[in-house]
């Protein structure tokens, strides 16, 4: 059976706010998101938000929300639905292309392999995932590591990845 044929498909909203080729595709998008979903079945939640933006735009958020004055690969705001009301929204995913290109080519992977991770990576937080503390960071990695598999995507945390 094709792997692809297994994975839970995500609803993807894509935004574009930013000129840059090649982009991945919703159907993309909605694939790398439901690998995730696909390793969290009791996960009834899967609805977002992919929005892609210029560097500054990725600044502004990230030193608005994070306190850091930097563009960077990507940002996650889970959605808080209000008591009482019952959403499948995750939230939403706010990408660089510029700077996953920017990161791709410094690490040597191809640009499709990198949106990729960093689709998977964002998706994870929105589930609560994080990797401030190693033992989390741990954790978050492997799963990434093994969903990232599951596409034939080498480990991108190898020292020579």
């Amino acid at each position: 059976m094709n792997a692809d044929a297994e994975l839970r498909s995500g609803q993807v909203d894509l935004q574009l706010a930013v000129a840059f080729e090649p982009l991945p595709d919703e159907d993309d998008l909605a694939r790398w998101v439901g690998l995730v979903l696909m390793a969290h079945p009791t996960e009834a939640r899967d609805e977002l938000t992919v929005r892609f933006v210029e560097e500054a735009e990725s600044r502004e958020l990230n030193r608005d929300y994070r306190g850091k004055d930097a563009s960077t690969n990507v940002l996650s705001f889970p959605f808080e639905a209000p008591p009482g009301i019952d959403l499948p929204l995750l939230g939403d995913l706010v990408i660089s292309p510029h700077v996953v290109e920017r990161e791709a080519l410094e690490q040597g992977k191809p640009l499709a392999h990198h949106f990729a991770h960093m689709v998977i990576h964002g998706t994870l937080h929105l589930l609560g995932y994080d990797h401030i503390e190693d033992d989390e960071a741990e954790r978050m990695e492997a799963l990434e590591r093994a969903l990232l598999a599951r596409l034939s995507i080498p480990d991108p945390y190898r020292d020579d990845a």
